[in-house]
């Protein structure tokens, strides 16, 4: 447990009904007694654990403000160690003169995540579940909360300690065979021991697996609107963004440069970049357009390749096609509305979405599809995902740690080499959950939360 008490508010800055300032720490009870005066006049550190106490916060005789004490004492509490939680109006300035109140009082200003890495420290979470809590924040989509929820439950923890409890029991046998060669031991015969790995491995692979779709869901994917001018790219990207975000005219051609927005269409975040059009010209500004399109075409995640409905195929729709077939496509044909002119067969081995920016229609269809070519709608949001390329990495080590322990047992090697791969694997896994790992490795997790978290 850390000797020095820290406070910081944990409610953002600016004008509320309340703000929140945590302290924590072996002197946080001290410290609030000395700043807060319940109306009881009961003194902080004669109530008991969970108990809440409405009084003043004062500077000496200066009343700054009333608000609400609530105490969590050690290890019951957040962090593991005594936790004062102080409500009181909310307002910048109130509460900047309180925190620094109380910081005259002893208390030190949390290092950003330090809550969180002290509750880590003193065994109140793991790694992976304290990595959630930036994702139950900033979560831009239902599924992504969902995500990060049941990480914080633990259904990550549980998956990766089944995996853990296989290994362990596996190292054990080579472990206890080494000692005693001559001895028959209990659950190291080839075939048992070549299963206990194997459901290793396929666990770690089905886990690798559902990665990148997760991911997908936490961080979006960067998408590429293209196409020729004129076949309601813009009127797409609006729609899509809900308000005008590009200039929509009748003029082929208005959009000349990049035009970028983030918006979340069903459960994914799509980082949309409305291009310039496709097509040959000699408009020196036009070409560095197209050059950009182009560029975001080889650099995107997902592109939604625009196709006007209402006119016949030419030489720069199937040279769009041809360039983007073979990629994470779909083709939009637009303008649905109007009378159809389109020959439908050129898009044979693409997904396709038939829409009418202008009327709004195409999106829900859209959305579907989006789910589909990305692989969500068959994700199940409360299963155990990996959250992070740190977690991803660690997974990876584990699975490879495995797999060579297979190859190792199929090639005859000896069980001590075996059981070298398999404490590779288990060392990967401890480091994923926190249960060994270094200090670089959970400053630069923790330092990436909020002040106050």
């Amino acid at each position: 447990m850390s000797e020095k008490t820290i406070a910081a508010i944990a409610t953002p800055l600016g004008e509320g009904s309340l703000a929140v300032i945590r302290i924590s720490g072996g002197e946080a009870i001290k410290i609030a007694d000395k700043i807060f005066y319940p109306f009881s006049e009961k003194k902080l550190c004669e109530l008991n654990d969970y108990q809440a106490a409405y009084g003043e916060i004062k500077d000496n005789e200066k009343v700054l403000d009333d608000g609400v004490a609530l105490i969590f004492k050690a290890p019951k509490s957040y962090t593991g160690e005594d936790v004062v939680e102080i409500s009181l109006h909310g307002g910048r300035l109130m509460a900047k003169s309180v925190l620094r109140l109380i910081l005259s009082m002893g208390a030190v200003l949390a290092a950003p995540g330090e809550f969180t890495k002290r509750a880590f420290l003193n065994g109140k979470t793991d790694l992976t579940k304290a990595e959630s809590i930036m994702g139950l924040i900033s979560a831009k989509s239902e599924s992504e909360l969902r995500l990060s929820r049941s990480a914080h439950i633990g259904k990550l923890s549980e998956k990766i300690e089944e995996i853990e409890k296989e290994l362990l029991a596996a190292a054990a046998s080579i472990a206890a065979f080494s000692d005693y060669p001559e001895e028959d031991i209990e659950g190291l015969d080839a075939e048992n021991f070549e299963k206990m790995l194997i459901n290793a491995e396929n666990s770690l692979k089905n886990m690798l697996s559902c990665y990148d779709k997760g991911r997908i869901i936490c961080e979006g994917i960067d998408t590429a609107i293209v196409g020729k001018p004129n076949v309601g790219k813009s009127t797409l990207m609006n729609m899509l963004s809900g308000y005008e975000r590009s200039i929509v005219t009748d003029v082929a051609g208005t959009t000349r440069d990049i035009v970028e927005d983030t918006v979340t269409v069903g459960d994914i975040v799509l980082r949309l970049a409305d291009t310039a059009g496709i097509h040959n010209t000699e408009d020196e500004v036009e070409k560095i357009g197209v050059q950009r399109a182009n560029s975001r075409i080889d650099t995107a995640g997902l592109i939604l390749a625009v196709f006007d409905c209402s006119k016949p195929l030419d030489e720069d729709d199937f040279a769009l096609i041809e360039r983007v077939k073979k990629l994470n496509t779909i083709a939009i044909i637009n303008k649905s509305d109007l009378q159809r002119d389109i020959n439908l067969e050129a898009f044979k081995d693409m997904r396709i979405v038939k829409t009418s920016a202008k009327m709004g229609e195409g999106y829900e269809e859209l959305s579907r599809e989006i789910a589909e070519l990305t692989g969500i709608a068959n994700l199940d949001p409360d299963s155990a995902v990996l959250m992070g390329e740190r977690q991803r990495a660690c997974a990876q080590r584990a699975l490879d740690g495995v797999s060579a322990a297979l190859e190792a047992l199929l090639c005859g090697c000896t069980m001590d080499a075996v059981g070298v791969c398999v404490d590779d694997a288990i060392s990967a896994l401890f480091e994923l959950t926190g249960k060994r790992v270094t200090n670089e490795v959970t400053d630069e997790i923790f330092r990436r939360f909020c002040v106050g978290k």
